[in-house]
This record gives C-alpha cells, structure tokens and sequence, in this order.
C-alpha cells in the first residue's frame, strides 16, 4: 500500500526538484536571498529610496500579524518608514539570519535591533511573496514576549483593529511541492493524525517551537512530541492561510490566533527542520511551561 511518504517521492521525481533551503530562483536576475538581504542592507542603511525600490507600487502589503499594524498601500510604508527611520538609534541594524525558500516566495528569519520599532528587539520571520521582480507582500510575525511583554502590550492593538484580511489573495502561489507537503503537513496536524504527520519529516528532522524555546530532534523524538503537545496550530480550528516556497502562515480559533511555520525540505521533499513562530504573550506562563513539559522524554 502506498504511503504519503512515498505518494510524496514519486511527486518530487515528477515535478521539478526545489532547491534545497537556503538556495533560490531568480528574482529580478538575482536569487531571493540576495534579493531580500540587499533590502535589508538598505533599510539598516536608512536609505528611503532605496528600501522602497524593493516594493510595488501598484500593489504592496505590509502586516505586522503580532502587533496588528498594517500598511496596505506602497505610500503608506513609505510614509511609515520615513517617520520611522530618522528617530532609529545609531548602531541600529535589520538583517537576516535565514531565508528559506526560491523563486518568488521565501520565510526570511530576520532581527530589527532595540530600538528600531519600539524599545525591544524584533526576531521575526517574515512571510514574503515577490511577483515581477517586485515585493507584493511581507508579513511579520514574532513573539511578544521574547519583545517585551509589558512593552510590547502598549503597542499592540485591540484584536478587533487587527486586519481582516491579510492580502494572500494577491500573492500568487507556491510550487506544487510547497502546496502538498504544507497542506498534507498541516492537514494532519489539524486532525491530530501524528502517525500521518510523521509520514512528512526525516530521519534526523528538527522540530523547534520558538516561544516555547523548545527544539526536538530525531524522527522518534518529534512524533513523540507531537502526540503530547497542545500547540496552538494543531488541532481543530486550525487551517491554512498562505503557502510560501519556504512554509506556511497558518490561522486557529485559540487565544493564538495566528503564526507562521518555515519549512526546510531534503531531495526527498522531506521535512529537515519545521520551526514555528507565534506570540506566546497570549497565553499564560503556566501554559507555555506545560507546553515545554511535553517534550521531556520518559
């Protein structure tokens, strides 16, 4: 009888192999990383114009899914930069640490320095979709707590004020590879299947939680932890909001509302490292340190 695992290599030897993790398509004649670093090189540089060379003009959207602020126009972002960049303090950088993805979409894990954007630090991971050579979207989302919590409260807004809609619409799509080790991957989770869900990681997978600090390594130790953790993006309620070439932005009906998980994937379009991003500053202490007990093996 035919696994998902190998329904899922029998679709990588079908289709055009993606690039492993960290390598990319064109974008423009450049890769995607190289893309995304050169804007971040300027934005650190606080040059206005060229940060916003990056950007469409006809159509930008740019969401902060922790705080709720939103620019949903390119003269909005260009205005907020503009606002922003003169008050940033000297020594101030953005720069990535990671960009998983190719061709026109990418998770790029990035830190904005105190100071930047409020009095904390930022360690985001950005959902990012380039069409025409051109960012058309970029949605942040990182964890209030590792921010500030008391900080990072007076900055959030009320949830009502969030954006109902999130743009994906204009995004354009993930390769299929992406779409069906996504969507499978977190169909299983949803359904709290862990023996389908482990059918998508390797051998010597790394599953890591962000706001929980925890990291799993091994097949054995993920699907274990898996079977015990009450994560907020497992579970009924929970769904796919957008597929990236390096993850996919997820949504639930929890307190957690919203995150991201980037997804780096072998020749075997199996799942190397899965890491997750959410604001943990909405739930309790007490929940995030059960969460952390699940990982502790008998």
């Amino acid at each position: 009888m035919a696994t998902r695992r190998t329904i899922l290599h029998a679709s990588v030897a079908a289709a055009a192999l993606v690039p492993v993790s960290g390598t990319a398509n064109a974008v423009g004649g450049d890769s995607i990383e190289s893309f995304l670093t050169a804007f971040l090189r300027d934005k650190t540089n606080r040059d206005l114009d060229r940060t916003m060379s990056y950007f469409s003009r006809s159509s930008t959207t740019y969401i902060d899914a922790a705080l709720g602020w939103a620019n949903l126009s390119w003269q909005q972002l260009h205005d907020a930069f503009a606002q922003a960049m003169p008050g940033w303090p000297t020594g101030a950088r953005s720069y990535p640490t990671k960009i998983v993805g190719h061709g026109q979409s990418a998770v790029v894990f990035m830190t904005d320095t105190a100071g930047m954007f409020g009095p904390g630090e930022i360690r985001a991971l950005g959902a990012v979709n380039v069409l025409d050579g051109k960012i058309v979207r970029w949605v942040d989302y990182f964890n209030g707590r590792n921010f500030g919590t008391a900080d990072f409260e007076k900055m959030k807004l009320p949830e009502e004020q969030f954006p109902a809609d999130f743009r994906e619409s204009t995004a354009g799509e993930a390769s299929p590879l992406a779409q069906r080790v996504a969507n499978g991957l977190a169909g299983a989770l949803r359904a709290k299947d862990v023996p389908a869900a482990a059918e998508f990681f390797a051998e010597d997978a790394v599953f890591e939680d962000l706001p929980t600090h925890v990291q799993v390594v091994g097949h054995r130790s993920v699907v274990r932890f898996l079977s015990k953790a009450n994560l907020p993006y497992i579970g009924q309620g929970t769904r796919v909001r957008h597929v990236l070439n390096g993850g996919y932005e997820w949504t639930a009906e929890g307190p957690v509302r919203r995150g991201i998980a980037a997804l780096e994937l072998d020749r075997q379009g199996l799942v190397t490292r899965f890491t997750a991003q959410w604001d943990g500053s909405r739930i309790s202490r007490d929940a995030l340190i059960t969460l952390v007990g699940a990982a502790v093996e008998e």
